[in-house]
Order: C-alpha cells, then structure tokens, then sequence
C-alpha cells in the first residue's frame, strides 16, 4: 500500500487537516459536515467516514469513529499520524448526576481510564486529560452562543451492556463524575503520548446511574437539539472560540 495511505480509514495522509472533529456515528458525521462550507466526502470504510470542509476560511476534517474505544483508538492514532493537531469529540453520553438530564450538554476536563484499552498503551496512573486550551474554548464558544454546559470528569467505559460484574456507573456517581461514554480516554490518552491537544463535549440522552437496557432510548427531541447545540459548539471552538 502507497505510504501515504491510513491504512484503516483507508485515506491519504494529505487529506488531513490539522483540525478535526470526530464523532461516532457516520450519520452525524455528515450531519456535521453539512454545518461546513464546500464540504466533501473523501472516504469511507468500515465505522471510519471522513469528510473535509472548512468555516470561518478554516479546514475542517470530520471523522466517525465508532462505537467503543478499541476501534475509536485506530481512528485518533491514524488522523495524528496523518497530520492532526486538534481534535474534539462530539458525542453522546448518560448521565451520572442528577443534576444533569436528558438534553444537557456536558464538556468532559478528563476521563475515568474504564476503556479496556489505554491499559495496553501505558500504565493506568497515566492520566486522560483533556486540553486545557481547547475545553476553555468549548466553555467560551458555549458562553458565546448562550448555550449552558456543564464542564467536568466523565467515566468511559468499554461495555456499552452490562453483563454478570455490572458497570461503575453507580460508584463513580458518587465520586461526582458526571456522564459515562466509550471513547473520550482512549482520545485524551492518546493524544496526550503524542503532543496533540484534544477535548471532548456530549450531549445527555439518558440517566445512567443505573442503566436500564430497557428503556433506553436516544431517539428523541430534547436529545437531537442538544446534538445540533454541540455541533455549533465545537464548529465554533475549532474555527473560532477565544
């Protein structure tokens, strides 16, 4: 294969811009690029849909990543290798505070290491923090559209169901840790190895303290509008912010 290619999202390092959005589903990829002046798809293979664009005469690259942090891992390890400098997650998460509901918006400042994963790059007292620079941009950019957000730690965890050993959900609640996600410490970690400012910011579709498979359902009103906020959130940050 050419040298230039990413093997795994399958595109040429030169369409890579230095800053990137990530996101894990490949239909809100597109959902955020159609947010971007002359945006294009350039690839996708597997979870891993890329699209360039630009706002504010500022190139964009905008990537779905997945769902969990093994296959979250290879996207932010390519888009470096390819030439990233900063990266913000846009994503969902549930909440583990009650002060947090359904429509929220939180801004993670770093992330409880339950990924399964970023235990093989480097030894868990390593911690996953976000950019200090870039999460100050989120918060400013949120302030600046008058969208209210809650910035704190939030807990990735690698099982999305719960199997016989239950998930932390319920101790790191009261350890004030306030959303549970899949992918935001493989992010900070990652980035972190390589010099590379990265943040992340999600949007409440449920409580999750004690996840309840059931009644889970992220297809609603208050959930969508709190995605789009984000995504002007994060457009605003990596093109703009202060």
């Amino acid at each position: 294969m050419n040298e230039g290619i990413l093997p795994v999202l399958k595109v040429d390092k030169k369409f890579i811009n230095e800053k990137v959005l990530v996101c894990g589903d490949p239909a809100r990829a597109e959902k955020i690029a159609a947010r971007l002046d002359k945006a294009k798809e350039i690839s996708f293979n597997r979870e891993y849909r890329l699209f360039n664009g630009s706002r504010n005469g500022v190139d964009v690259t905008v990537v779905s990543h997945g769902v969990g942090a093994a296959g979250a891992a290879v996207c932010f390890e390519e888009l470096i290798r390819g030439g990233a400098r900063e990266i913000i997650r846009i994503g969902t998460a549930g909440s583990l505070s009650k002060d947090i509901v359904d429509g929220d918006i939180v801004i993670a400042s770093g992330a409880v290491r339950e990924d399964g994963l970023t235990e093989q790059l480097i030894d868990m007292p390593y911690p996953a923090i976000a950019s200090f620079r870039l999460t100050n941009r989120l918060e400013g950019s949120a302030e600046k559209l008058g969208i209210k957000t809650s910035t704190g730690i939030v807990l990735t965890v690698g099982a999305f169901y719960p199997g016989l050993n239950g998930l932390p959900n319920k101790y790191y609640s009261q350890a004030n840790v306030l959303a549970v996600e899949m992918e935001a410490s493989a992010l900070f970690v990652i980035a972190s190895l390589y010099g590379v400012e990265a943040a992340a910011l999600f949007a409440i579709d449920g409580v999750s303290i004690e996840f309840d498979a059931d009644s889970y359902n992220p297809y609603r009103g208050e959930v969508d509008k709190a995605i789009k906020a984000e995504i002007e959130i994060a457009l605003e940050a990596i093109t703009g912010g202060r």
